[in-house]
């Protein structure tokens, strides 16, 4: 073999390994290019318990505001129940002292007629003057109290408020006007309490 052509063969053999180290520097390059992103998400030990601390202060912090909203809805309850206790308690006691106010007021009218009737006098006058001082005090104690008298003779009459008892002709009246009450009427406000008994002229 000549000596030129040997040295072709050796500049080839030069090529190739020059190619085949280019080519394998390539190959290094595209690997190291691969596991750059892999390594990239990969996270160091320090990053890793941050993130654990964080999410166990997000787990915590979750677990008190459970705490707190429960302890809140068991407050509400107890609230509740103590208000309806209060409440069953005070429509209790407006039944049992609901006429309180008006014995209050009765209590001096009785304490009159104690000492009324725990006087002796010969004065028939007098005493009547005192038991009439009295009963005025016992009609304005129940007035107080919304009592009102219902109004009867020579009122047209109103089978709402007036019971008719008998009937009567009388001529100078109009038909249906109430000529005698029999029995006072009242009412407590609006309310009638007892009709007043009465004789209605008939005609």
């Amino acid at each position: 073999m000549s000596e030129e052509k040997k040295k072709h063969i050796k500049i080839e053999d030069g090529n190739t390994e020059a190619e085949e180290a280019k080519a394998e520097a390539k190959a290094e390059e595209a690997k190291a290019e691969e596991k750059a992103p892999e390594e990239a998400e990969k996270e160091t030990p320090a990053e890793e318990a941050a993130g654990e601390e964080k999410a166990g202060e997000a787990e915590a912090a979750e677990k008190v505001a459970a705490e707190a909203e429960s302890e809140r809805y068991m407050r509400l309850m107890a609230e509740f129940q103590n208000y309806k206790k209060r409440a069953a308690k005070e429509k209790t006691d407006t039944l049992q002292y609901a006429n309180e106010k008006i014995v209050a007021e009765l209590l001096p009218v009785i304490d009159n007629f104690e000492r009324a009737l725990a006087t002796e006098t010969d004065d028939l006058e007098g005493y009547a003057k005192g038991m009439q001082l009295i009963f005025e005090q016992f009609r304005k104690a129940l007035e107080n109290a919304g009592l009102e008298e219902i109004k009867a003779e020579d009122e047209v009459f109103d089978p709402n408020v007036h019971n008719a008892v008998m009937a009567e002709n009388v001529e100078d009246k109009e038909d249906g006007v109430i000529t005698k009450v029999l029995q006072k009427g009242y009412k407590l406000r609006d309310k009638v309490v007892r009709p007043s008994m009465v004789a209605v002229n008939k005609k």
